[in-house]
């Protein structure tokens, strides 16, 4: 079996590194990266840290309006799968690289596995929402983390190629969070700081939702490390934002940095679904600074609270959230759904699933 692998931004990397594992071992894959996060912080750091072998495309779009970012994918991953004509292509996640191959792959009919299948934030003024919505309805095989994803889809009249198997990133928490960076080396200890992270759009983009998220970080009473998205920082400088004398600026951190913050941090708030899962792993309470979440479970769980960037909430969050390291349950599997990705695809051949 010949796949052909879309990635383009940091959680796709993080994704793809345990399933790449899997299936080099027994199968053909192609990497294609569309260049979405493309620099050494967002990008490169990301492969050599978790072992993933250089792309076979590198397409190099960048950044750019949606429109204009997906349409170079789209062309660009049209010539990549003419070219290698593959039995399969995976996608991953709901970024426009997703978004890009599953359209590049559904009009040259090729079957689609969409790994992360089903979430749903029900706010589809999310660009992300519209990409994994359109991934979902394009796809032969929709790989849930979870039976709640898998629910969403049987109510959206998806039910053919749906499978259960767990979340990617907990495979890759698996494999790589003991290689994790200790936080000494940043003049840090467990559990004194708070860890923050903010790049939706939605949240960088409007200035009046960016101060109340700094204005909140203030406020905290404890130190916060914030590594800064390139958009977040420009947007800080554009709207002339303060940052409050509490909170540390940091570079954009590698995957083990991240991981070594995460772990050892008293409180994460992040706009980012990739770190609500992570702090969740790791048992450390987690503000979602949105109005919704697709990671319902962590909610349901008591371990994530959504609450916005209006600063009074966001305190009061933070005064509720519980301590570090209690008991949770396994919401999102056991660190194997790599196995059971390629499990599924090599059950049904890829040819005999289009109709």
């Amino acid at each position: 079996m010949k796949v052909v692998s879309i990635v383009g931004a940091r959680p796709q990397f993080i994704k793809a590194s345990p399933l790449s594992e899997v299936l080099c071992s027994r199968h053909s894959e192609v990497m294609v990266h569309t260049g979405q996060h493309y620099d050494e912080g967002m990008s490169a750091i990301f492969f050599k840290q978790l072992g993933i072998r250089e792309p076979d495309h590198n397409l190099g779009v960048g950044s750019g309006p949606h429109g204009a970012q997906t349409a170079a994918m789209l062309a660009g991953l049209e010539s990549v799968m003419q070219q290698e004509n593959p039995d399969g292509v995976i996608v991953y996640g709901d970024t426009n690289s997703t978004l890009a191959g599953a359209l590049a792959a559904a009009k040259l009919g090729i079957p689609i596995a969409h790994v992360e299948a089903g979430l749903r934030s029900f706010n589809r003024q999310m660009p992300e929402e519209i990409n994994r919505i359109v991934a979902d309805h394009l796809s032969t095989w929709l790989f849930a983390p979870s039976a709640g994803a898998a629910r969403q889809l049987g109510r959206e009249g998806i039910e053919a190629g749906v499978e259960v198997v767990g979340d990617i990133m907990i495979d890759a928490l698996r494999l790589h969070s003991a290689r994790a960076t200790p936080v000494s080396e940043l003049g840090l200890s467990p559990h004194s700081y708070c860890l923050a992270t903010v790049h939706r759009a939605e949240n960088t983009d409007h200035a009046q939702r960016l101060a109340s998220i700094m204005s909140a970080l203030g406020r905290l009473g404890r130190p916060v490390i914030l590594p800064l998205h390139p958009r977040a920082r420009k947007m800080l400088g554009e709207f002339r934002i303060a940052v409050p004398s509490a909170v540390r600026l940091l570079e954009p951190v590698g995957y083990l940095e991240m991981l070594g913050l995460e772990a050892n941090a008293a409180l994460i708030l992040t706009d980012s679904g990739g770190v609500q899962k992570e702090a969740y792993y790791f048992g450390v309470p987690c503000l979602t600074l949105r109005e919704e979440t697709e990671w319902v479970e962590t909610v349901e769980a008591g371990w994530n609270f959504v609450c916005g960037t209006q600063p009074d909430r966001i305190l009061e969050a933070a005064r509720r959230a519980p301590a570090p390291g209690g008991n949770r349950p396994q919401l999102y599997g056991d660190g194997h759904a790599a196995e059971r990705i390629v499990a599924a695809l090599e059950r049904v051949t890829p040819m005999s699933r289009v109709v």
